[in-house]
């Protein structure tokens, strides 16, 4: 079916004959931005794809995509990639390498703070209506009760604040969502991404056992891919009310760490016919942060009752599909050898 989407209040239901809503989606081919793409494809509206690397695409997409292949951190990208967009979702982030939530250095900063600083000034002034902004940050970069952030959230914060200010200036319409912590497959690229539980279970599938830095009490609220993309569509649609303000987006049940741990020992064994691989507590490394040991607050319950939005994938449904496609991809390479 086709849907038509709403920025704000007023409809963009077009006709034929008039220009479909720019939406322009930054870090299009990442794991959460081939996401997002598969949700908006069957949108009416133009989709500007801005990313370094290859965007995949749905075959049948009812969206016009225009695919932009630029590195956002060369000096002047920014304001081609953005022009003539009604709306942003701003998904460019630099994770500092395999140590995904350490960013730090001159790239990360560059990336996660200065993307921001170029794209409001981008944007503002240039519209008789403000384009909206819906900005990924993290559920880290929320209340910290004391314990010190690691550097990325301290980033995201710092693109947080200069988007709320050029929303007080009526330069755009931004919206933050902090979100919990995303795992999952994309449904274009079959991606699973780099976080704690594809690392996991890549482990487990290569029968390495899985390690805790922690006595597994540590809670996460764990998010499917598909929900949070969801979640950044949904947005656009009401971005009156949501304006101005940063918003938790997650499952909204946290789960203990050692007994998610297990679970997907157990599927991996159930799937591959070997024992569990056993779930150990081992010594912190030097680079463990705080945020490491304490559990981050994530209610996404302000959020669902402003939009109507609420997660529909289960832990159990995404963690068996996360499972079953890297025993699958296992497979499959120990066939080509």
């Amino acid at each position: 079916m086709r849907r038509h989407v709403k920025l704000g209040a007023a409809s963009l239901n077009q006709s034929e004959n008039t220009r479909k809503p720019l939406i322009v989606v930054l870090g299009a081919s990442g794991f959460l931005g081939s996401a997002v793409i598969d949700r908006l494809a069957g949108l009416q509206v133009t989709i500007r794809a801005v990313a370094r690397g290859v965007t995949p695409v749905p075959p049948e997409a009812v969206a016009d995509i225009e695919r932009c292949r630029v590195d956002l951190a060369q000096s002047g990208a920014l304001a081609g990639a953005v022009e003539g967009a009604d709306a942003v979702i701003h998904l460019a982030a630099d994770s500092g390498g395999d140590r995904s939530w350490r960013g730090a250095g001159e790239r990360s900063e560059r990336v996660n703070v200065g993307l921001m600083r170029d794209l409001v000034t981008a944007l503002g002034g240039h519209n008789a209506r403000p384009p909206g902004v819906v900005f990924a940050s993290t559920a880290q970069a929320g209340p910290s009760e004391g314990h010190p952030r690691a550097a990325y959230a301290q980033q995201k914060m710092a693109a947080e604040k200069l988007l709320r200010e050029a929303t007080s200036r009526g330069l755009v319409r931004g919206v933050v969502l902090r979100l919990s912590t995303v795992y999952g497959r994309t449904p274009l690229s079959g991606s699973p991404g780099r976080g704690v539980l594809a690392t996991m279970t890549h482990r487990a599938v290569e029968g390495a056992p899985l390690t805790m830095w922690h006595d597994g009490s540590v809670e996460r609220d764990f998010l499917h891919v598909r929900d949070a993309a969801r979640a950044f569509v949904t947005a656009l649609d009401h971005l009156p009310r949501l304006q101005g303000g940063d918003w938790a987006v997650g499952s909204g049940s946290r789960v203990r760490l050692d007994e998610v741990f297990r679970s997907l020992a157990d599927a991996v064994a159930e799937r591959t016919g070997r024992p569990p691989v056993p779930v150990l507590s081992v010594e912190p490394p030097d680079f463990a942060e705080a945020g490491d040991f304490h559990t981050p607050k994530s209610d996404p319950a302000a959020f669902s009752a402003v939009t109507g939005w609420s997660p529909s994938v289960p832990l159990h449904e995404g963690l068996e599909e996360l499972v079953a496609a890297l025993v699958a991809a296992e497979a499959s390479t120990f066939r080509e050898r």
